[in-house]
């Protein structure tokens, strides 16, 4: 269904968030400005972009748009510095230099959207247009992708658009989830919106050289580039779960190239609030295999659904991929319900606040993250993070944590002092720091 509570049938016109398979627009996009002489793959990006700013002078110095676009800077994800902000692109791009690299440039694949996003404002630096107008005049329409768009405002103008229903952790009733849609400065990473209809002339063109209905649209060698290997990753799936048939895998711009069972295959998956997806293509065999899903508990039938088609069209047997994942995702919801069963189990009894609790209260700011707000809300604090409102109740000494929320999860904040003994900041561990 493409709205499960009104039973209205998915079908190939329902436009739904691809997520990160926009990437591949963006590397595209990219790749246009390199074909106009306004970029280089290769040299470093400040000499197109004086602007851009990294956290040292040695990333100054170095870091290419290849870089970017291939998650090789050193720099990790930093996703809750745009995960339901507000923030507007150009604020994401300035907001690089206080991203400090956790590896060697060039030696580790750290998926990064901001690098995505930043790219997204070279884009448009560079030509002038916003990265929405340039992806639409240059991909876009040429490609006839007449039903693509860029907002959840527009895919709710669409007569027939999906609505996001997922699961509940706990048992296995669907239920509606708010669409995610602070994705403007992102946007580069993950904004587009998109069917089967119009992502199968994206496969067809990447197939057939960036030609489509007989018209080149996509220069061959932006292609080629895009599928370049950049970066070697690990086999994950043979090392954690002893699966091979999927291996050698390396990272180039918006997308994954790996052997599948001797198949060369491009892939690439995207993953949002409710909608998930998957675009793969088999170059040598002429094959494309676009599978969009709705739910987050069904996320991993992308692959399953991807696998499936390309072992039909060029004759593999099947590989138990529907059996392995459901495995595995009901092996992981139960794991997820004991974790959560434990949490509080270091719990110091009997502690207090050293302070009033309206000695708590203010805005607390980091330079790249943004604001967290704390006010009173009842007996105890709010905390108020990207549109993340949850209330705070004290844990132990100067810590205060959230409820386990179904969709925004669990938060800590440990309030610190002054020497003056005054409550001067407040510490949240993100997966990136603190």
């Amino acid at each position: 269904y493409r709205d499960y509570g009104a039973k209205l049938p998915f079908t190939s016109k329902t436009v739904v968030p691809i997520a990160s398979n926009t990437k591949l627009f963006t590397a595209t996009a990219v790749g246009l400005l390199v074909e106009e002489g306004k970029l280089d793959w290769d040299q470093p990006l400040r000499r197109y972009v004086p602007s851009v700013q990294f956290y040292n002078d040695e990333l100054n110095a170095a870091v290419t748009i290849r870089d970017m676009l291939a998650h090789r800077t050193g720099i990790t994800r930093h996703d809750s510095i745009w995960y339901k902000s507000d923030f507007t692109r150009q604020e994401l791009f300035e907001r690089l230099k206080y991203l400090e690299p956790t590896l060697p440039m060039r030696q580790g694949f750290l998926y990064n959207n901001m690098m995505y996003a930043a790219s997204g404002r070279v884009v448009e630096l560079l030509s002038g247009k916003t990265w929405e107008d340039f992806v639409s005049e240059r991909l876009l329409r040429p490609l006839g992708m007449t039903n693509t768009v860029f907002s959840i405002e527009d895919l709710e103008k669409q007569p027939d658009h999906g609505v996001p229903y997922t699961e509940r952790r706990d048992s296995f009733e669907l239920y509606r989830i708010p669409y995610y849609s602070e994705a403007a400065g992102v946007g580069p990473a993950g904004s587009i919106n998109s069917n089967l209809d119009d992502m199968s002339r994206w496969v067809i063109a990447q197939l057939n050289g960036g030609v489509v209905d007989g018209k080149p649209v996509i220069p061959a060698r932006v292609i080629k580039e895009t599928m370049a290997p950049a970066l070697a990753l690990p086999n994950t799936a043979l090392e954690s779960r002893g699966y091979g048939e999927l291996l050698n895998a390396a990272y180039r711009s918006g997308r994954s190239i790996a052997s599948y069972r001797g198949h060369l295959v491009s892939y690439h998956g995207g993953d949002i609030n409710g909608f998930h997806s998957q675009a793969m293509i088999a170059p040598m065999d002429g094959v494309g295999v676009v599978v969009l899903v709705i739910g987050d508990h069904p996320a991993p039938l992308y692959n399953v659904i991807a696998y499936n088609v390309l072992q039909r069209m060029v004759g593999l047997d099947f590989t138990p991929w529907s059996d392995r994942a459901l495995t595995a995702r009901l092996k992981g919801k139960e794991a997820n319900k004991e974790s959560r069963a434990k949490a509080g189990a270091g719990r110091v009894e009997g502690t207090r606040p050293s302070h009033a609790l309206d000695d708590y209260v203010g805005q607390f700011e980091h330079p790249a993250y943004g604001v967290v707000s704390i006010a009173r809300q009842g007996e105890g604090l709010g905390f108020d993070f990207h549109k993340i409102k949850l209330p705070l109740s004290h844990f132990h000494y100067d810590r205060f944590d959230s409820p386990d929320d179904e969709q925004d999860g669990k938060w800590s904040v440990n309030f610190g002092t002054s020497p003056a003994g005054e409550i001067d900041r407040a510490l949240i561990s993100l997966d990136e720091a603190e």
